[in-house]
Parts: C-alpha cells; structure tokens; sequence
C-alpha cells in the first residue's frame, strides 16, 4: 500500500507515492535523493538527520514523511542563498574548522541555524545545551561552538 504525497522541500513541491511508514530522513535521501541529510544512528540520538520543518529543528528519522504534508521543510541543500552564497552558519564552520569527518555537519549546521533563530547563543554554555542533541564522534565541539557563537554574533 502506498499513499500520495506532496512534499515542500527547501521551496520546491514534490509528489511522492510512498509507504506509510516511511520517514522523512528516507523519502529525502531515497525518493528525493538529497543526500546531504545523513542516516546516524537512525534511532534519534545522534542529530545527523536534523531538518527544519516550519523552522523548527526536527530529527528526520523520528518523523514519518506523511507529518511533513502541507508544511515547509528545510534540508542543509535549502540553505545556502539565491545566489548559491553560504549560509553564515556554513561559512562559520569553515572559518572555524568545525569538522573532522564531517558525517555530522549537515545536521551540526542546521542546529546550529536553528540555535540561533530561537535565541539560545548567550553563552558557550548556552550553546552546547541547545546543540547537544548533535553528537560529533571527532570531538569538534569546541569548534562547532565557536563557529555557533561567531555566525550569530554576524546575525545581531
């Protein structure tokens, strides 16, 4: 059995014929092929699925895709500007060397955009606590930190 979606994906509509259970994190990397929103640990403790729906940070392996109808959803491909320019957060984590592997990054940096729209950057402390839904196994939380602190520095 499938069901008949329409999905709002970084601005673009796209239809979908999908099973009921599948997820989002799955309709984007395999009916949709965005790729940039990485499978983790696939159970909602890692953060390297991290998505906005209607601007609201959301784990994509936790969200069926059918939850996502009728709403606007914003993968790491839907950040960066009309003129293919980098998000601030993307050019804070470059000038930063907020990665290692970088399997985390996506969903690092969408929290970390997230973090930001919703006020949590008064401190380095501050900061880890809205983010440490995001686990990096490199260690370079220092880095992600700063790089959090320097774009919404840019925002104010």
């Amino acid at each position: 059995m499938t069901i008949n979606l329409r999905l709002d994906i970084n601005g673009t509509s796209h239809a979908l014929a999908v099973e009921p259970r599948v997820t989002l994190l799955d309709a984007l990397r395999e009916h949709l092929v965005l790729t940039g929103t990485k499978k983790g640990c696939d159970q909602g403790q890692c953060g390297a699925c991290t998505v906005h729906i209607d601007g609201k940070r959301v784990l994509a392996c936790l969200t069926l895709a059918a939850q996502a109808e009728g709403r606007q959803v914003t993968t790491i491909e839907g950040l960066a500007g009309a003129d293919g320019g980098l998000h601030p957060v993307q050019a804070a984590f470059l000038e930063h060397d907020a990665f290692q592997c970088g399997y985390c990054t996506p969903g690092q940096i969408m929290s970390g955009v997230a973090c930001i729209r919703e006020g949590h950057t008064g401190s380095d402390s501050e900061i880890r606590e809205y983010m440490s839904g995001n686990l990096c196994r490199c260690g370079a939380h220092n880095s992600i930190v700063a790089a959090v602190r320097e774009a919404a520095e840019m925002a104010r």
